[in-house]
């Protein structure tokens, strides 16, 4: 009996995955579901499975960095995503396989078939992996966002932003050198696409680079004090899952 799991931030999306395995493979026995980064390390470690179906987006991080924090591991990985290019991009490269939202059942079926026939053969993907993760630690290294303003088009690394504060409708980039860039969109718009990136939102008006915090004050409601020295307030909802997040890097 193959065991597996699934990682997966949707519950609905669990569910279907669930119901597909069910379904179509009683060879597969599911053992256990998390929606994290932490609590799928926690899983893994616990159930020991045979095939992971992994979500790449998740509320605390990516897929990718979920495996990146495994020391080692012998279990093969179906990754689950909505359609992000770059994402797909960097499995194509490592001929690993992907399941897309909307599920299909038809290329549900595929994609674990093809990870049930590694596992009988014992298939070693090692090299796979590492692939993958190359790609996607340069994509990271030269990952560029185009900010428009009302007068010009700026390209930026992502590596060089700070932070980024709402105002209503309209938000501001913080750079490297003081540099400032207002583009009229919301912080939301921005929010989905720089996670993956290793952003966290700790308060409602603000979104930050985690690899530019220098300091957590932690006393009262508390506030991140950054590298280029600016504050930036916590909210009380999100200050454990900062903390916690901070402690996993």
């Amino acid at each position: 009996m193959i065991r597996a799991i699934i990682i997966d931030d949707e519950p609905a999306m669990q569910e279907v995955n669930s119901q597909l395995l069910s379904e179509y493979f009683p060879n597969i026995k599911l053992v256990g579901t998390a929606d994290c980064i932490k609590t799928g390390i926690n899983l893994i470690h616990k159930k020991k499975p045979d095939l992971v179906l992994l979500d790449i987006q998740l509320s605390d991080g990516s897929g990718f960095q979920l495996l990146q924090k495994l020391p080692s591991y012998n279990f093969k990985v179906v990754f689950i995503t909505a359609f992000d290019s770059f994402a797909i991009k960097a499995i194509k490269f490592s001929a690993i396989d992907y399941i897309l939202k909307p599920v299909n059942e038809i290329e549900f079926q595929q994609a674990i078939q093809r990870a049930i026939a590694l596992i009988e053969k014992k298939e070693h993907t090692e090299s796979q992996v590492n692939v993958l993760m190359d790609s996607f630690k340069k994509e990271l290294q030269n990952k560029k966002l185009v900010l428009r303003t009302q007068n010009s088009m700026h390209i930026v690394d992502i590596s060089d932003i700070h932070f980024c504060k709402s105002d209503n409708s309209y938000t501001t980039f913080y750079l490297d050198n003081n540099e400032k860039i207002l583009v009229s969109k919301s912080l939301k718009d921005y929010e989905g696409i720089l996670k993956e990136y290793g952003f966290f939102r700790p308060h409602q008006s603000f979104l930050v680079n985690l690899n530019h915090i220098k300091k957590v004050d932690k006393t009262d409601h508390g506030f991140l004090i950054m590298k280029n020295k600016k504050e930036i307030p916590i909210s009380t909802r999100q200050k454990k899952n900062l903390i916690d997040l901070l402690d996993r890097l």
